[in-house]
């Protein structure tokens, strides 16, 4: 069962990634319907409580770095290398993050991992 609720995890996360590295470059094209950093953070600002404007920048440039480092993987290594990369990512967001807002984000990690929590919940 651990093994599944890994694979659960690495699933809703690979999501949230590439929906993050594709953000700009879909709203490049006019296209839409991802998710930019800004709402990303408007998200995570949802599950935590509010954040400050140092957090927000903090966490805006940790997003920004993560979807360039995958953007400059070659295609054939993204699938192996995005978990390691969205892992980092998420503790260095974790890492700007207060200790009560810590707890929270770990909540929103949890409810995830076991299957979307309440963006599951609204569909």
């Amino acid at each position: 069962m651990k093994s599944l609720a890994r694979l659960l995890l690495v699933a809703a996360l690979a999501g949230a990634f590439f929906t993050s590295a594709a953000s700009a470059q879909e709203q490049r094209k006019g296209r839409g319907g991802m998710m930019d950093p800004e709402q990303r953070i408007e998200r995570l600002e949802q599950a935590v409580g509010t954040l400050s404007a140092e957090q927000k920048a903090k966490i805006k440039e940790v997003y920004a770095q993560s979807a360039e480092k995958m953007r400059n993987l070659p295609e054939d290594q993204r699938r192996e290398k995005m978990m390691e990369m969205m892992q980092e990512a998420g503790r260095q967001v974790r890492a700007v993050l207060t200790a009560e807002q810590q707890k929270k984000y770990d909540e929103m990690m949890a409810q995830m991992r076991q299957g979307g929590g309440e963006r599951r919940k609204q569909n």
